[in-house]
C-alpha cells in the first residue's frame, strides 16, 4: 500500500471510496461536506436527515455517487463530539476505510483529515498510516476454505490522505511524509507482534520464538544472545527453570540489544539504557494448578509481552532512537507432568531470594523475576519496563481494554502514562500498597509466589518489586488488552500487539 496526498477540491478527488469524518456539532457545515453535497445536488444532506445520521461515534453512512463526484462512494464516519476527538482516533477510522475498501475490491481509497483545534498534521498522518496498515491486517495462514479468495492480495493499493487546500504546504513537507513512514513502521511492528501471538502454541515454542528473534536481529542490525537451560542454570535462574521443568519444550532466554549509531556507523554514547522485559510463556496450562479447559483455550497469548518487546525493538532500531535498548524474554511453557514444579516447592531465584510455591499458575512473575535480575546484572539499565499478561485480577479491576501500570518511580510512571495517552493505548496507574506484602510472607522461604484473592494484581506487582532493587521500574499488566474477542477500530480478533505503540512513543517521541 502506498500513501499519497491530495489538497484540491474534494469533489474532484478520483477514488473508489472517500471517508469523511463527521462531528456531532455542525455536521453539515464543514467545507468538505458542503463541497460533496453541492456536487451531488443536495442528496447528501437529504440522506443524512432521512437516515438520522447524527455524527455520533460509531455511526456510518455509505452512498454511491453514480459519477457525480470524483469518488465512486462516500463514507460518512461519525466521530462524536469534536471536543472529545483525539488524533489517535484516526487510526481506527483509517482501518475502517481500508476494510470497507477491500470489501468492494477498491484499489484506491481516500480519507479527509478533519480539522480540529490543535490538530498536528504530522500526528494525524502517522495515525492514518498506522490505521490503514492495520486495517489490512489478517491472520489467515491456516484457513483452507475459499483458498482462491484467501490467496488474493488485499485490493487497496493506495491510500490518499486528503488535507485540504489550506494544508497544501504540509503535504509537500518532508516532516509529514516522515510521519507517514513512522506510522508504517509502528504498524509493521504491531502486526509482527500480532503474528507471534496468533500462532498456535505448538508452532510458537520457545525455540521457534528464539529463531524468529535471531532473524529479526539480522534484519535490524541488533545484537542477540539466546540462553538455553544449561546457561540459565549456570546463572542460577531457579525460578525460570522451575517453571520450565514440566515441559518437553526447552526454555530459551532471549536477549536483543540495540545500540545507537553515530554518523558513519560508529557506536554513539547512549543517552540512557532502557530494558524492556516481556513475559514469554508460550503456553500456560497452569501447571499442576491446572486451569479449566475454557481458561486454557487462549493461553497461547501468554507470551504477548515477549511479542511486544521483540517487535518493538525492531521499530526502535529502524527509527534510530538515541537510547541503548535491551529486550529480554524468558520463554517457556508451563505444563503439568511428572517433572513439574509442585505446590510447596521452594525455588531459589537468580538474586538469591527463595520462593515457596503456593500456586503453579502464578508462573509469569517467577520467569520475570529472574529475567529482571539477569538484565540488571548484564546492562545496569537506567529504566526498566516489564510487559506481561500477568493476572486475571487486573482484568477484574480494569476490564478487558485497559492495562494496569505499577512502578517504584512516580515520575517514570507518569512519563510512561503520558506516552500511552499520546499513543492511544489505555492504561491506568495502580498502587503498590506495602500493607499487602503481608500476604506474600512464607514460613519456610523468603516469600510465597501469590497472596490472597483480594488485590491479586497488586501483590503480583509487589512480588516483582522484590527483584528490581534501586532500578527505576514500571510494570505493565496487559492481561486484558493483549487480545481482542472481536474486530474493533484498528484491532482485529486475536492478538492486538498492545504495548508496541507506547514503547515507540516513549522512546522515539520525546527528548531524553
Amino acid at each position: 500500500m502506498k500513501f499519497s496526498f491530495y489538497t484540491d477540491d474534494i469533489a474532484k478527488l478520483s477514488s473508489a471510496l472517500v471517508g469523511v469524518v463527521c462531528f456531532e456539532e455542525g455536521l453539515s457545515e464543514s467545507p468538505t461536506f458542503q463541497s460533496i453535497d453541492r456536487a451531488l445536488g443536495g442528496i447528501l444532506a437529504k440522506l443524512v436527515t432521512e437516515e438520522q445520521f447524527k455524527g455520533k461515534k460509531g455511526q456510518s453512512l455509505l452512498l454511491h455517487t453514480h459519477g457525480k463526484v470524483g469518488a465512486e462512494r462516500v463514507l460518512l464516519i461519525g466521530a462524536g463530539a469534536r471536543k472529545d476527538f483525539q488524533p489517535y482516533d484516526l487510526r481506527g477510522i483509517a482501518a475502517r476505510i481500508v476494510r470497507d475498501g477491500n470489501k468492494i475490491s477498491a484499489q484506491s481509497v481516500a480519507m479527509v483529515v478533519p480539522y480540529t483545534e490543535g490538530t498536528v498534521m504530522e500526528r494525524a498522518a502517522q495515525f492514518l498510516a498506522e490505521g490503514a496498515r492495520l486495517g489490512a491486517y489478517k491472520f489467515d495462514k491456516y484457513l483452507t476454505a475459499d483458498k482462491d479468495e484467501k490467496d488474493k492480495k488485499p485490493a487497496v493499493e493506495e491510500f490518499k490522505i486528503t488535507l485540504g487546500s489550506e494544508n497544501g504546504d504540509a503535504a509537500k513537507s518532508d516532516t509529514i511524509r516522515n510521519a507517514v513512514q513512522r506510522g508504517e513502521r509502528i504498524a509493521a511492528a504491531i502486526a509482527h507482534a500480532r503474528d507471534l501471538v496468533n500462532e498456535p502454541a505448538a508452532e510458537m515454542t520457545p525455540k521457534k520464538l528464539a529463531e524468529i528473534a535471531t532473524r529479526d536481529a539480522k534484519q535490524y542490525g541488533l545484537e542477540i544472545k539466546v540462553l538455553g537451560p544449561k546457561e540459565c542454570e549456570k546463572l542460577g535462574m531457579g525460578m525460570f527453570l522451575g517453571v520450565a521443568q514440566g515441559s518437553e519444550e526447552e526454555p530459551r532466554l532471549i536477549h536483543l540489544i540495540y545500540r545507537p549509531r553515530a554518523v558513519g556507523g560508529k557506536a554513539a554514547a547512549p543517552r540512557k539504557k532502557i530494558a524492556l522485559i516481556g513475559k514469554g510463556v508460550t503456553f500456560d496450562s497452569g501447571g499442576l494448578s491446572l486451569k479449566p479447559s475454557a481458561g486454557m483455550e487462549d493461553m497461547k497469548i501468554d507470551m504477548a509481552g515477549a511479542a511486544a518487546v521483540i517487535s518493538a525493538i525492531g521499530a526502535l532500531a529502524d527509527l534510530s532512537v538515541p537510547f541503548e535498548v535491551h529486550a529480554v524474554a524468558a520463554c517457556t511453557e508451563n505444563m503439568p507432568s511428572g517433572k513439574s514444579y509442585k505446590l510447596g516447592d521452594v525455588l531459589k531465584s537468580m538474586n538469591g531470594k527463595t520462593v515457596e510455591i503456593n500456586n503453579t499458575d502464578a508462573e509469569g512473575r517467577l520467569t520475570l523475576g529472574d529475567a529482571m535480575t539477569y538484565i540488571i546484572g548484564e546492562a545496569k539499565p537506567d529504566e526498566m519496563f516489564d510487559f506481561a499478561t500477568l493476572t486475571g485480577a487486573c482484568m477484574v479491576a480494569l476490564g478487558p481494554h485497559t492495562a494496569g501500570v505499577m512502578g517504584n518511580d512516580l515520575s517514570l510512571v507518569e512519563r510512561w502514562l503520558a506516552a500511552a495517552r499520546l499513543a492511544g493505548e489505555e492504561m491506568w496507574h495502580l498502587p503498590l500498597p506495602e500493607k499487602l506484602k503481608e500476604q506474600l510472607k512464607s514460613d519456610i522461604a523468603d516469600m510465597k509466589n501469590t497472596g490472597e484473592r483480594w488485590g491479586g494484581a497488586l501483590t503480583a506487582g509487589l512480588f516483582l518489586k522484590e527483584f528490581v532493587g534501586d532500578t527505576a521500574w514500571v510494570h505493565v499488566d496487559i492481561a486484558g488488552p493483549a487480545s481482542s474477542d472481536k474486530e474493533a477500530g484498528h484491532l482485529t480478533k486475536g492478538g492486538t500487539g498492545f504495548g508496541v505503540a507506547t514503547i515507540v512513543e516513549y522512546l522515539a517521541g520525546r527528548p531524553a
